[in-house]
């Protein structure tokens, strides 16, 4: 169930922001050149508790906070490029997109763009990795903001509702790729397949291109991610040489374009060639959208 945009007012649940955070926000706002509240103010909100939260922990007012900063990254760090977005009907809907790049900023991005661009704005709920829960700090950021645990349930529960929500089929598969393989796209899963046949939900193919730039894994340390419990451990030219400032994403360009919407019919228990055969059609319209990208542009940073 989806209800009206609460008011801007509304912070029940959040601590107030101190004066020279929102002498920052409003900076950021400026240098972005989007008016991030309107657009927040125009989105349909899925049912709210007395808090002011969702089921999932997501809150309007954290939103408001974190959205100048992400629209900054989206215009002015990033510059993304961004088509296609018109294409995406309304109602539920099932966003799938390949997935690189190390550090997830390539869903914040996808979630910017239908935010900044999407005519109506509508929010993004992606879906995260299941190690984010056991990350402190990160796990209240994405949950306050909207982004959910990729569990089949949860994503049940947000297409019954209406919602727009992004998946990476190939999960920690893609986003830990090396350089060599760059732009190959990894094995989709196919529990997002079963997901939309059972909730009749279009799929629109998302190609996202220059995530795979923004920190190139030269090498992966399974053994090590497996101790500290992480999806992967890369080693780029500046992580883990430089501590957590090798996290920070090189400046690149990112190009996002969105596909024709998939429109599937059958039965979401269907047998396993036949649903083998709708996933790799689906993973190869995504594919496409990465292609074309990779010919629009001319250099990974302009």
């Amino acid at each position: 169930m989806l209800t009206s945009a609460p008011t801007a007012e509304t912070n029940d649940g959040l601590a107030p922001l101190s004066p020279a955070l929102k002498s920052l926000l409003h900076r950021m706002n400026r240098l972005s050149g989007v008016d991030t509240d309107s657009r927040i103010s125009a989105l349909q909100w899925p049912e709210l508790n007395e808090f002011g939260f969702d089921c999932f922990g997501m809150h309007p007012e954290f939103l408001r906070r974190a959205a100048p900063f992400v629209s900054f990254l989206y215009k002015r760090y990033f510059r993304v490029d961004a088509r296609g977005m018109e294409k995406i009907p309304a109602g539920r809907c099932l966003l799938v997109a390949n997935h690189s790049g190390q550090v997830p900023y390539d869903g914040f991005m996808v979630g910017a763009a239908v935010l900044n661009e999407g005519r109506p704005p509508r929010l993004v709920r992606s879906m995260v990795e299941r190690v984010i829960p056991q990350v402190p700090f990160l796990s209240v950021i994405l949950a306050r903001s909207g982004q959910v645990v990729g569990t089949p349930d949860n994503c049940r529960k947000l297409l019954e509702n209406d919602q727009l929500v992004l998946v990476f089929p190939e999960g920690s598969r893609g986003i830990s790729k090396s350089w060599r393989k760059r732009y190959q796209l990894q094995e989709f899963g196919h529990g997002f397949l079963r997901l939309a046949l059972e909730s009749q939900t279009p799929i629109v193919p998302v190609g996202v291109v220059g995530a795979e730039e923004q920190a190139p894994s030269f090498y992966n340390v399974s053994w090590l991610a497996k101790l500290l419990g992480l999806p992967s451990f890369p080693i780029t030219p500046t992580f883990p040489l430089f501590g957590p400032l090798g996290l920070l994403p090189l400046p690149v360009r990112y190009r996002i374009r969105f596909g024709d919407p998939i429109r599937l019919r059958g039965d979401s228990q269907g047998n396993r060639k036949s649903m083998h055969d709708i996933v790799e059609n689906v993973r190869e319209a995504v594919a496409d959208r990465v292609r074309v990208g990779l010919e629009e542009r001319q250099h990974v940073f302009w």
